[in-house]
């Protein structure tokens, strides 16, 4: 396909970070964002909290500073609050709505929300035109193959969606049932493709310049969506719209430079969530990072258990900057 030819309404460039509940948020989407992005997307949220005030649930949607580049996405399964939930991200400042119809989870899909929803497509269609209907900005749509291989019913739905409005949709590309099992199916993803005219984005197991290629070329799609192959690798998107699209290349960080933007992931993290949280969410993000420098054992577990944030930056240089060279 035409790289270089992207749909209206898409991105420039259609690179997306993927939302991913208790990892995309605030400071990670401004991390990604900086290196460069077509989009990002925020965790999920869920509507009936989002309107009924849960501060936690808020903080989850909020924006940051490039409100152009970010969209929300909704889970629930009423129509009123995922309308209302829609209107309150749409006045704060949303450029994209994502509807999620493709959490695998069972605390989700056992509320029939995200994935369930491909059992209930008629239900689905009924959250699809609320949401659409309450705003003036464009809602998207993130969903899977189906539920599972017996009912492969997303060629359906993302054409009835598209009849109600959805602007663009998005297909990981496993059943409901894989989880996240097995390999991703980019090639099913073009029956998609081929039953809706508005753009198709792939997903699933897209980790770097090469796989997005494959799933691109395998899917007939109009872009890629990345998820856990930006842990740890937050330039990854940029990499890769650099290398389909032309855009600049990122400056990958190595060395000490690694080791400045970690600790600065780390105390945006903490200023967002304060230190007690902050430093529970950090540890995740920081064993990726590790990972991509090669951290030995010992300097990893004792970053992984100390609980002083001050004692975590103090001990960052030595678990970071190690001989390996910072792989991109």
């Amino acid at each position: 396909m035409n790289l270089t030819a992207v749909p209206s309404f898409l991105p420039d460039p259609p690179v997306a970070l993927a939302p991913l509940a208790g990892i995309t948020d605030l400071p990670f989407r401004q991390l990604v964002a900086s290196f460069g992005a077509g989009w990002v997307v925020s965790e999920m949220i869920a509507s009936q909290d989002m309107v009924q005030a849960k501060p936690s649930v808020r903080d989850r949607a909020e924006l940051g500073f490039d409100q152009s580049a970010t969209a929300v996405q909704l889970a629930g399964r009423d129509a009123y609050w995922m309308a209302e939930a829609a209107r309150m991200v749409a006045d704060n400042g949303a450029a994209v709505i994502d509807i999620n119809m493709g959490c695998p989870a069972k605390k989700v899909t056992g509320g029939l929300s995200g994935s369930a929803l491909l059992r209930t497509p008629d239900h689905a269609l009924s959250l699809i035109e609320a949401v659409v209907n309450a705003v003036d900005i464009p809602v998207t749509l993130k969903t899977r193959l189906g539920w599972d291989d017996d009912s492969l019913n997303a060629p359906d739905v993302a054409r009835r969606a598209q009849d109600a409005g959805i602007a663009l949709v998005t297909i990981h590309g496993r059943t409901r049932c894989q989880f996240y099992k097995g390999d991703a199916d980019w090639a099913a993803i073009r029956r998609v493709r081929d039953a809706v005219t508005i753009p198709v984005i792939a997903n699933g197991d897209i980790t770097d310049s090469a796989t997005a290629r494959a799933a691109m070329d395998q899917s007939g799609a109009d872009g890629v969506m990345i998820g856990r192959g930006a842990q740890g690798r937050p330039w990854v998107l940029a990499q890769i719209c650099s290398d389909l699209y032309g855009t600049p290349a990122p400056d990958v960080p190595t060395g000490k430079a690694f080791c400045d933007m970690v600790s600065d992931h780390y105390e945006a993290m903490l200023m967002f969530y304060g230190n007690e949280l902050g430093s529970r969410v950090a540890r995740k993000h920081l064993g990726w990072y590790m990972d991509v420098a090669h951290t030995p054992r010992d300097l990893r577990g004792a970053v992984l258990t100390l609980t002083d944030p001050a004692k975590v930056l103090a001990l960052l240089p030595d678990a970071l900057i190690q001989p390996a060279q910072v792989a991109a």
